[in-house]
């Protein structure tokens, strides 16, 4: 359906805007397919109310969840599964904490499958966990557990924040070291485009660096000060990156934005809408 223009870029700003008028006509121009939220950006009405919270997301017009935050490892996962083939939602994916896939590995299991996930994203590390010291045995783990998922027929991902590559272990960035020493076919990356953006890290590079290790992008946009903001409200220029060859095998697109302003739904639909009319 032809849409005009000016109404596709409302909303748009910056490089996001330019990027879209560049790259909107061709019979080549892609669109991102099935757009899905990380529901983190919603945590709050979501562990109060998930079911009302899933209907309201299907209404906008996402088609996929990732699950995390929010409490969701507590609440009734055969529900959440209904209530997600009900409303035609899939979660592909979903994050769960280091200590659980450690300590609780079947329960994890168990629930990553009964939402219906193929793959399990580590989401992030804590402070002790982030040093010199206590980084080590964290990266010596995740090929033995990306393997231990393979068996129980999930795959993994890392997914991550800025500190990554701020923070330096033997002389390296820790995320020079997680691709370095990582099995490829194991373990697979999470692209969080804010947080890599916020560190000062070299966007596409990163993409063309990655390749086919990516599994999704986490597609959270940035304001000239440096906060976060609606996809599509601020600088990040998606479309060119998602042109990248590199970016070609990517299928996940899952807007998040951790400081959503309340009530959370305008913010979503003007990410939903903005990503949904973006071409590349």
């Amino acid at each position: 359906m032809m849409m005009d223009r000016r109404r596709v870029l409302t909303g748009l700003s910056g490089t996001a805007a330019l990027a879209m008028l560049g790259s909107a006509s061709g019979a080549a121009a892609k669109q991102v397919g099935a757009i899905g939220l990380q529901l983190y950006t919603v945590r709050d009405v979501f562990q109060k109310d998930p079911i009302a919270t899933l209907e309201q997301i299907a209404r906008i017009g996402y088609r996929e969840v990732e699950f995390g935050g929010g409490g969701y490892d507590t609440m009734d996962h055969a529900l959440l599964r209904r209530t997600l083939d009900r409303l035609g939602l899939k979660a592909p994916s979903v994050h769960i904490p280091y200590p659980m896939l450690t300590d609780r590995f079947d329960p994890a299991v168990t629930m990553a499958r009964t939402l219906g996930a193929e793959t399990v994203i580590l989401p992030w590390l804590p402070d002790e966990q982030r040093t010199e010291a206590g980084f080590e045995p964290v990266l010596r783990n995740l090929n033995p557990l990306a393997t231990r998922l393979r068996t129980a027929g999930l795959r993994f991902a890392y997914h991550n924040h800025d500190f990554e590559f701020t923070s330096r272990s033997k002389g390296a960035r820790l995320y020079d070291r997680l691709v370095a020493e990582t099995d490829p076919s194991l373990v697979k990356f999470e692209l969080d485009l804010y947080w890599a953006a916020h560190a000062g890290v070299d966007l596409p590079a990163l993409v063309k660096r990655l390749g086919c290790r990516l599994y999704s992008f986490h597609v959270k946009d940035m304001r000239p000060n440096r906060k976060m903001t609606a996809v599509g409200t601020g600088t990040l220029d998606f479309a060119s990156l998602f042109r990248l060859p590199a970016a070609v095998g990517v299928r996940h697109f899952f807007v998040e934005n951790d400081e959503a302003p309340a009530p959370y739904f305008p913010d979503i639909t003007t990410s939903y809408r903005n990503l949904a009319a973006l071409r590349f």
